[in-house]
């Protein structure tokens, strides 16, 4: 059920981001679609009520419930760059905008570029890490809570990851060929 609620919430995701988007830029209606957009953080909120009502029933804390925790995670520390990033691109394609800022190439620009994304992905991985620990204290030492740790441990990869790419542009930044 959890892993069925987690790919409705993806999907939801996506077709309220379009449905935002269409209404915001195609109807001129962008009150309406600023409502839509909002509705976003609604799909996180009745993914960790179930999740947690889930365990609250006896579930065995698993893979599952850390899918859930690390997705909404991922969302609250990358669904405000995915939305801005589509926004951006539907109001070019659709409203005559401004063409979208590609990031940086080169240089200290291009390092600070890849910095706010790792700190993107720092949080997001932050979030999943404090929801996977408030799991594991939910379900006490009664349960088996191996599987939390282990998508732990793999939120702590992806951070370390990000840290690594981040600190290689501005170790080695990447300098533009002369022409």
């Amino acid at each position: 059920m959890i892993v069925g609620l987690v790919v409705a919430c993806e999907v939801a995701f996506w077709v309220l981001l379009a449905a935002g988007l269409a209404v915001r830029y195609l109807l001129r209606m962008p009150r309406t679609g600023l409502a839509l957009l909002l509705c976003e953080p609604l799909l996180e909120v009745v993914l960790f009520a179930v999740t947690a009502i889930d365990l609250r029933h006896g579930a065995a804390p698993d893979w599952r419930h850390g899918l859930a925790a690390v997705y909404i995670g991922f969302t609250v520390g990358l669904g405000h760059s995915t939305i801005a990033w589509a926004d951006a691109r539907f109001a070019h394609r659709f409203a005559g905008g401004p063409p979208p800022v590609r990031p940086p190439r080169y240089g200290r620009a291009r390092a600070l570029h890849e910095w706010k994304v790792a700190g993107r992905w720092i949080v997001a991985c932050t979030v999943a890490l404090a929801l996977l620990q408030a799991a594991a204290w939910y379900v006490g030492d009664d349960g088996d809570t191996g599987s939390l740790r282990a998508w732990q441990h793999r939120m702590l990869l992806v951070i370390g990851i990000n840290l690594v790419v981040a600190a290689s542009y501005t170790l080695f930044p990447k300098r533009e060929r002369p022409s």
